[in-house]
């Protein structure tokens, strides 16, 4: 009988998954990620920050207050070409009914991204960090534990926003059960690097002034806590634009001509067109 329930879970679960990675209609992104760009850019390490279009997406971003639904890490060429000739996956990340695994950059060509980048981080704290990510692949997510998908049914869920970010943390704690920033903070805490700071009156030294943030703050201790939207928020990762990090010069820039005023250069040359004729 456990068996068959479980089964039934498993299923209901798988369901229930697929639901949540249903993707949204007029999803339009602003600035998409060139896979080429991206490539040239990150350095093993950089966390890649991702503005998801999926029902599940919007659920984080609202519990977040954030952009940035979901967030992978880029581990270069640390895994091997696929005997297939496809693309190599150069991204670890985990996924809603997938668990943790290795994606290439193309995957992520269509969507608004940010690379924020660890500063100072050593070449060995660097390699450690890769080598947790890849060591935990093929981690899956317990399909079973069905409170923990229903809770993004509510892209708006009514609790008080002090609440949110335990809810989405909800069942992260257990490893089958990792999410995607909670098992990067892991990755990071291991050498010890910090995301967010340390709360401290010390003079001198800056706090959060408001009451809500110094106890978020001092929340966010253990790794199933952390949101992707904390990696854009921390003092210690820099935020790398793939369009400067190679020299740019607005000088170059083709402007085309300002509002209104493309009509009126149409009928322009259609005048002068039909003077000629004329002529």
């Amino acid at each position: 009988m456990s068996e068959q329930t479980g089964t039934l879970l498993d299923r209901f679960g798988r369901f229930l998954a697929r639901r949540l990675q249903s993707e949204s209609s007029g999803y339009q992104p602003y600035t998409p990620s060139d896979p080429e760009t991206l490539h040239r850019t990150l350095q093993p390490g950089d966390i890649l920050l991702i503005e998801g279009n999926q029902r599940i997406s919007a659920a984080i971003k609202y519990l977040t207050q954030s952009t940035w639904s979901h967030a992978a890490l880029y581990v270069g060429d640390a895994l091997p070409e696929p005997e297939d000739g496809s693309e190599r996956p150069r991204l670890v990340e985990v996924v809603l009914g997938d668990g943790c695994i290795a994606v290439p950059l193309s995957k992520y060509k269509t969507y608004n991204t940010r690379i924020c980048r660890a500063s100072g981080l050593t070449p060995d704290d660097r390699n450690a960090i890769v080598d947790f990510m890849i060591g935990k692949l093929g981690l899956h997510y317990d399909m079973r534990n069905i409170f923990d998908l229903m809770r993004y049914f509510l892209p708006t869920p009514p609790v008080p926003v002090r609440w949110r970010r335990r809810m989405i943390a909800i069942g992260s704690g257990d490893p089958t059960r990792a999410i995607c920033s909670s098992l990067i903070a892991q990755a990071f805490q291991k050498v010890g690097y910090p995301i967010l700071p340390e709360i401290t009156k010390a003079k001198g030294r800056a706090s959060a002034e408001s009451t809500y943030s110094r106890q978020e703050i001092l929340h966010i201790r253990h790794h199933s806590l952390f949101t992707p939207r904390d990696f854009d928020l921390s003092p210690y990762f820099a935020i790398i634009k793939p369009t400067l990090a190679f020299g740019f010069d607005y000088k170059t820039l083709n402007w085309g001509p300002p509002p209104g005023q493309e009509g009126s250069e149409r009928r322009e040359k259609a005048q002068h067109r039909a003077q000629g004729e004329q002529d």
